[in-house]
């Protein structure tokens, strides 16, 4: 391991150069930069995404609902190009300050609601359609651990160890043996407890499984940043089990195409706003 010729000046100063791939959209201040309004189709529920795993977790929840046969979870979804700047317009920023996708609009009651964090919006729509979250209290805690863990445990897995194994202009050794060993503890984390449980809640399906599956399952599956191998991913044979388990329900297939612009063009639906969409 080479030793950094790099120190840290008294007080930091942006330097648009230093954001390597992402230097034209990531900034150190929040806010909108140009006027533009959202687009609204005529369903009640308004999502405005990108398929990156945090997206695909809505729309894969939007797909099982409407597969239980709950009619007002039809939605329209826009497409939030982040790569663009899509996520600073106004109109975003309105339904959304954090400026990240996705971000949820409720036009079905008399004053619109506004949800916006991935976990955020599977809490509101798993109790505003009552399902995907157990009813007694144990089983709802043991979910809603699960859920709470995923947004914790995902930023070092994303930012952490996929940013510096799949995005940074320079592969730091010491930042990829930090986040490896965290995203490698955390799949172990995964296996154990579904070592002895079909679902992460138990014998039940839930939104916890729809917050990690687009994460975890798809990054043993292969699907995120291309490290499996790296990662070795055969250590979590457990976590394989439930990842190709999910992988095969159907929602799951059509929630994973929503806002998708990349990969094989018959996976890509890059806006839903009718079920035909994904035929």
């Amino acid at each position: 391991m080479t030793q950094s010729t790099y120190v840290p000046p008294k007080v930091w100063q942006h330097l648009e150069a230093s954001g390597g791939q992402f230097s034209k959209i990531n900034r150190p201040t929040a806010g909108a930069t140009h006027e533009e309004e959202l687009p609204v189709g005529k369903h009640p529920l308004q999502l405005y995404s990108l398929a990156t795993p945090n997206g695909v977790k809505v729309t894969i929840l939007l797909e099982e609902l409407l597969a239980l046969g709950h009619s007002g979870a039809e939605y329209d979804a826009w497409l939030i190009r982040i790569a663009e700047g899509d996520q600073f317009s106004s109109g975003f920023v309105s339904v959304n300050p954090n400026s990240k996708i996705p971000a949820l609009l409720d036009r079905s009651g008399d004053t619109p609601i506004r949800v916006f964090e991935s976990g955020s919006i599977l809490l509101y729509l798993a109790e505003k359609f009552g399902a995907f979250l157990p009813k007694d209290p144990a089983g709802r805690t043991e979910t809603l651990n699960w859920l709470f863990w995923q947004m914790g445990s995902a930023p070092y897995l994303g930012g952490g160890f996929g940013h510096f194994y799949a995005y940074a202009p320079e592969k730091f050794e010491y930042a990829l043996n930090r986040f490896t060993m965290e995203a490698k503890r955390q799949l172990d984390v995964l296996n154990q407890r579904l070592a002895n449980n079909r679902y992460l809640a138990g014998d039940t399906y839930t939104i916890a499984d729809i917050a990690v599956w687009p994460w975890y399952g798809e990054l043993v599956r292969n699907n995120v940043y291309g490290a499996a191998e790296f990662l070795s991913a055969h250590e979590y044979p457990h976590v394989q089990r439930w990842a190709n388990e999910i992988a095969e329900r159907e929602a799951v297939k059509r929630g994973r195409r929503v806002n998708r612009t990349w990969g094989e063009e018959s996976e890509q639906v890059p806006e839903r706003h009718k079920a035909s969409d994904l035929a």
